[in-house]
């Protein structure tokens, strides 16, 4: 079982930008879902734990390796799947899976054949080897930023907005590989996507202005929910009016017509009927609550 610790992890930036304010969590093999608006602070901690930036106070282990005091032994154990993954555009994704092979140090060519083939069957794109990486839909290009992610046996996997921009099809495919590589190493899915969340991860944490501000089961935070989320299809012109009175917690547009999830601890009467919460409102609940109280 792996074993990913983060105390008190703080970044500020040049800019003044507080990226990370006291970070502390604890993650182990499996799906973890990071969850968060843009902004959140979510790249940074992904930068982070790559070791692709420091710091400034904190520490975080991957079971025995101190990430920050030996980060070329936790690069040997690392999967990055950065928010945007360069390719090479005018090499073959076997040439790719090949060069980044060596740069991992797998020097021998028929183990690196046997890899770069292992992986591409893996992420199934064995049929597409000798294609350029250019020509490449976004899906398929992503798939070959897991395969590389893959390479040497990786106890962390971190891939980062993952999702954004793949059409429904490229997600569920994507979604299914994801799946399949994070039943023996930890695999963390930094997304402002909550269906990515709710479609693979058992365990996930909500990040909002650099701050953890829930860690636990999707599960047990939308049971906490329940009984305390009601919605309403109001006019346009009156959502000021609501959102003086109510604690609105999203605002959607449904058939040309704003419907509100109100949060509220009793229930409602004047046109509004109690629903079935679910992981969304979580989120802009949990978001909604931390923005105000800042």
């Amino acid at each position: 079982m792996n074993k990913l610790q983060i105390n008190g992890l703080s970044k500020t930036y040049a800019n003044g930008v507080k990226a990370l304010a006291n970070v502390s969590i604890e993650i182990e093999n499996g799906m973890f879902g990071l969850l968060g608006p843009n902004g959140a602070g979510k790249s940074s901690l992904m930068r982070t734990l790559a070791t692709l930036q420091q710091a400034d106070s904190g520490s975080a282990l991957l079971n025995d390796i101190d990430i920050y005091n030996q980060p070329s032994e936790l690069r040997k154990v690392l999967g990055y799947l950065p928010q945007e993954f360069g390719v090479y555009p005018k090499i073959t994704a076997a040439q790719l899976l090949d060069h980044l092979c060596i740069l991992k140090g797998v020097s021998k060519n028929k183990e690196r054949k046997e890899l770069v083939d292992y992986l591409l069957n893996k992420v199934n794109l064995y049929d597409k080897r000798n294609k350029s990486v250019k020509g490449f839909s976004g899906g398929m290009k992503q798939r070959i930023g897991i395969a590389q992610a893959l390479i040497g046996n990786p106890k962390l996997i971190i891939v980062d907005e993952p999702t954004a921009g793949l059409d429904p099809g490229e997600r569920n495919r994507f979604y299914n590989l994801l799946a399949d590589v994070g039943n023996e190493v930890i695999v963390i899915l930094s997304t402002h996507i909550v269906d990515d969340v709710r479609e693979l991860c058992t365990k996930m944490a909500i990040m909002n202005l650099g701050e953890i501000i829930y860690h636990g089961a999707p599960q047990d935070a939308i049971s906490d929910l329940r009984g305390r989320v009601f919605q309403k299809a109001v006019a346009r012109e009156e959502l000021p009016q609501y959102a003086e009175n109510y604690t609105i917690i999203s605002n959607k547009m449904v058939g040309g017509q704003p419907l509100i999830h109100v949060l509220s601890e009793t229930t409602l009467n004047n046109g509004f009927e109690e629903v079935t919460p679910n992981l969304e409102d979580v989120f802009f609940s949990k978001i909604n609550t931390s923005a105000v109280l800042v």
